[in-house]
């Protein structure tokens, strides 16, 4: 049975509403980058602020170091899926939590 996550995002510190394919895509592309980092496994919960390009993740309540070069793929991605939903303009800043179950 595959986990099932439940993810909310806020743009520029406004939530965005998101369908369930949208909300899928970015929980499970959002926990496969972080779970390749060190120190990270079996994600439960999930917070990953992004601003101005500086990634901050917290991951089951621990926060994870990061070095510059997947601070810098998490990011874009980040920035490349959020830009594409409708009503998103100017970005400054992303916010998304993943929960588990």
């Amino acid at each position: 049975m595959k986990e099932r996550y439940r993810a909310t995002l806020k743009v520029n510190g406004a939530s965005v509403e998101i369908n369930p394919f949208v909300e899928e895509f970015l929980a499970r592309t959002t926990v496969g980058a972080v779970s390749s980092l060190k120190e990270v496994e079996d994600i439960k919960s999930l917070q990953v602020h992004q601003k101005k390009g500086n990634i901050e993740i917290t991951a089951n309540g621990k926060d994870i170091p990061i070095t510059p070069f997947p601070n810098d793929i998490i990011s874009n991605t980040l920035v490349g899926i959020v830009s594409s939903l409708r009503g998103v303009d100017d970005i400054d800043r992303i916010d998304v939590s993943v929960e588990a179950g």
